[in-house]
């Protein structure tokens, strides 16, 4: 096929792919991008015009990928295979090469593995000069239908945005870093307060507030060496040294100063942990946290064990709901709980 030219247009359409519930935290970074104008959302992206380059696009925290969105006026996607059509996408394809290098495409699409996307990839390949490998393909041509035809969202990163470069190390019913980065907001730890990540696990809530602002103290705390020996990895890889990680059992630990901000990512029962252990756990985990912390402290949690976790908040004396935020996770709906210190 010859290779058609197409003059792409200077201000372009993006969507932010979000986790539901953190919407409202996304269209925050959106609104500190200079230029950016918000077009439209739904419950798990949004759109917006931007026409910078995409550098500063690759920093959003709380978004799980980025996209650039290139719209046909097209019955189906075999049309993709005609001159004007194939001149668009590979000169949208080509934009986003410019400013981070691919080494190889595929496809998420239904029907991918058909002929017209066989012959589509055979096509982009000799163009682009970087092969298609279908199951792990960096550049990554999202395909899917729209009211007045087809697009193409073409990922901006190799990787997920929520796939931080820092993580070398993961374990079981690891935290989503995005949802880590909420997490944190949500608690606004400050430079002079001290800050405690209880079952730290792997380390994200520490490595993303470290990342994002100093505490006068970073601490992390698992019973499982093995946790602590993960997170250290990461930390590492992070580049970040001053942060402290115990090895204990928080619910008899005995905390030799006051936190300001506990987070933490309790046991779900299922991954990790179980239901009747987390009956014994959670009331014990509430109780702990209180002794350890300062008459100001903010204690932001995560879990899917909803009714459990609500049950005991009505009957705690010392914590009382600021904010519960539904988000989705990993194919669970857990809640985030923001507390405050009675």
């Amino acid at each position: 096929m010859p290779e058609p030219r197409f003059q792409a247009p200077k201000t372009r359409v993006f969507e932010l792919e979000v986790l539901q519930g953190l919407v409202p935290f996304v269209l925050n970074e959106i609104l500190d991008l200079a230029g950016a104008k918000m077009i439209q959302k739904n419950e798990e992206s949004i759109r917006f015009l931007y026409a910078a380059k995409t550098e500063k696009l690759s920093h959003f925290r709380k978004a799980i990928a980025v996209y650039l969105v290139s719209q046909f006026a097209i019955p189906r996607p075999k049309a993709l295979l005609g001159n004007q059509q194939f001149a668009q996408l590979l000169s949208a394809i080509r934009w986003v090469m410019a400013e981070q290098p691919f080494q190889s495409f595929r496809f998420e699409a239904a029907g991918k593995d058909s002929s017209v996307f066989n012959r589509l990839a055979e096509e982009l390949s000799k163009a682009l000069e970087i092969p298609f490998e279908p199951e792990e393909g960096e550049l990554m041509l999202r395909v899917r239908p729209f009211p007045d035809g087809w697009e193409v969202l073409i990922r901006l990163t190799p990787r997920p945005l929520s796939a931080r470069p820092w993580r070398v190390c993961n374990m079981a019913g690891g935290l989503n870093a995005s949802l880590a980065a909420v997490m944190n907001e949500l608690a606004r730890p400050k430079p002079h307060e001290r800050y405690l990540n209880a079952m730290c696990g792997s380390g994200t809530l520490l490595i993303e507030q470290a990342l994002k602002s100093p505490c006068k103290a970073l601490t992390g705390v698992d019973i499982r060496q093995e946790a602590l020996d993960c997170a250290r990895k990461n930390l590492n890889a992070a580049a970040l040294s001053k942060v402290q990680l115990i090895n204990a059992d928080i619910t008899k630990y005995e905390l030799e100063q006051p936190f300001d901000v506990i987070t933490a990512d309790l046991p779900w029962g299922d991954a990790i942990g179980s239901h009747k252990a987390n009956a014994e756990l959670y009331p014990a985990f509430l109780a702990a946290v209180a002794r350890g912390s300062s008459h100001h402290a903010r204690l932001v949690i995560l879990t899917h064990e909803i009714k459990l976790f609500e049950t005991l908040l009505k009957k705690d004396k010392n914590w009382t709901l600021k904010q519960s935020i539904r988000v989705s996770h990993s194919g669970h709906y857990p809640r985030i709980y923001l507390l405050h210190k009675v």
